[in-house]
């Protein structure tokens, strides 16, 4: 045996895949059985044994012996493809593993709706980190359609969205359909309505929209249009958040649906009515993913992390 070589690097397909194979590789590699002994630091008869022995076993001739040397038959060529594609499929499992074992280190990339990044979003980064610390997460807030714009764009891992359009592009994860009402203060008259309310009944009222380009702008104006009269409208703005301070001070009557309103609810400082609207009733709530490429580990396990969040939230929130 010879002596002064620095040590081979482990080789952990060792406890997943027949030396068989593996001594197969090397002979491959080398040229020769005795060269591939050399490089595999084990005895040449074990080498040419574990050949021998898969060849009877597959009942092909792998190699073609010239002198000294060794070609791949046909056969051999087929096989070592095949090991080939194993052993990578194999180091890129390591990798993975490796990352998650040890530094768990990535980044993961997020487009949200604001009523998201208000509500939900916070509570799962949160907790994610606490698993995931070394995980570095960007978080775009945008519009619904921006957001999967930038999913499909790569600009993105992983989007929170509202009524993501049906492409090709895209997969949706996860889909929660939500009702949006009206939010006003408690001692507001269409708080103690009788009855269904409808978007007619808070034309009578200043009313806080969203800009259009959002989501639920779109939703409230298919309603709108079935609707006479004149809209008295105190404002317009891209920020939910903005219009539910507007809405807290008693000037307006806002739309939306529940997400983002959970702490005002519950503080008893708003107050949500469905609307009885047709259009008004189903606003989508959605976690979209490019179908055209996976996700890597560290947004892969962010993302199960979310759906596993988000699903235990939302029961909480219909049931305000």
């Amino acid at each position: 045996m010879e002596t002064g070589r620095k040590p081979a690097e482990p080789d952990r397909s060792r406890s997943l895949y027949a030396p068989a194979m593996r001594y197969f590789a090397a002979v491959a590699a080398a040229g020769s059985i005795r060269a591939a002994a050399r490089q595999l630091n084990v005895a040449s008869s074990a080498v040419n044994r574990q050949i021998l022995w898969l060849e009877e076993a597959l009942d092909l001739a792998l190699f073609e012996r010239l002198g000294r040397g060794l070609r791949l038959s046909p056969a051999g060529e087929v096989l070592l493809a095949h090991v080939r594609r194993t052993y990578s499929d194999f180091e890129g499992t390591v990798a993975e593993l490796d990352a998650l074992k040890g530094l768990r280190r990535g980044t993961v990339s997020v487009a949200t709706v604001e009523s998201v990044a208000d509500s939900i979003l916070p509570q799962i980064i949160g907790s994610f980190r606490k698993s995931y610390p070394g995980i570095h997460v960007s978080v775009t807030v945008t519009s619904a359609l921006q957001a999967t714009g930038m999913v499909e764009r790569a600009e993105a891992d992983i989007g929170f969205t509202f009524d993501p359009p049906r492409t090709s592009a895209l997969t949706t994860a996860f889909a929660h359909e939500l009702v949006i009402g009206a939010v006003m203060t408690p001692d507001h008259p269409l708080a103690s309505h009788a009855g269904d309310l409808t978007l007619a009944d808070c034309l009578r009222y200043p009313l806080a929209l969203p800009a259009k380009g959002l989501s639920l702008r779109a939703r409230i104006d298919a309603a709108l249009t079935r609707l006479p009269g004149n809209i008295r409208t105190y404002v317009e703005a891209n920020s939910l958040s903005f219009m539910r301070a507007l809405t807290r001070r008693g000037a307006v009557v806002s739309f939306q649906t529940k997400i983002g309103l959970e702490a005002d609810l519950a503080g008893g400082l708003l107050v949500f009515r469905p609307l009885s609207d047709a259009p008004l009733q189903a606003d989508r709530l959605a976690v979209v993913t490019s179908s055209l490429r996976a996700l890597g580990l560290a947004p892969g396990m962010f993302y199960d992390h979310a759906m596993l969040a988000i699903k235990e939230h939302l029961p909480l929130i219909d049931a305000i």
